[in-house]
């Protein structure tokens, strides 16, 4: 029988392999690792290895962190290391991409959820809720509901 804690673990080495295991200087156990890392600072590359793995365009990026994508062009080419806060946001947001896969299935049952409008949000597209603050969480906890049998 798998545990929680061997669920929990494997979804965050996930999370570390789509980022980019070189550019995280600690290992991430928790969504409380997400701050501590971002502190020491994440390089932009970061940005790319995301939208590589999910198959997201710049635009689509941009969009979720609340930049223009020109802006986001020039992190990733001058390979800066990105502020804390969107560091975060774009854990938060890997984080979630996972969860929902994990709960739809995969990356695509995934993708055609967030772009459908939601009762449980407002009726809301979940995708448009991303850039928002507080937005990931809401999603995230509609998901969750999803996950445990409660309608949403």
């Amino acid at each position: 029988m798998i545990t929680e804690i061997e669920t929990s673990t494997e979804h965050y080495r996930k999370l570390t392999e789509i980022l980019g295991e070189k550019h995280l200087k600690t290992k991430v156990e928790s969504p409380f690792d997400f701050i501590q890392i971002a502190k020491e600072g994440v390089s932009a590359d970061v940005i790319k290895n995301f939208g590589g793995y999910f198959k997201l365009s710049r635009e689509l990026m941009a969009a979720m962190l609340n930049v223009s994508a020109p802006t986001l062009y020039r992190w990733t080419k001058s390979n800066k290391n990105l502020d804390r806060n969107f560091s975060v946001k774009l854990f938060e947001i890997t984080d979630l991409f996972l969860f929902g896969a994990e709960v739809f299935g995969n990356d695509s049952n995934f993708f055609k959820w967030l772009n459908l409008p939601n009762t449980a949000l407002g009726g809301m597209e979940p995708i448009e809720l991303i850039e928002i603050p507080g937005g990931v969480s809401k999603v995230r906890d509609v998901i969750g509901r999803i996950e445990h049998g409660v309608y949403s």
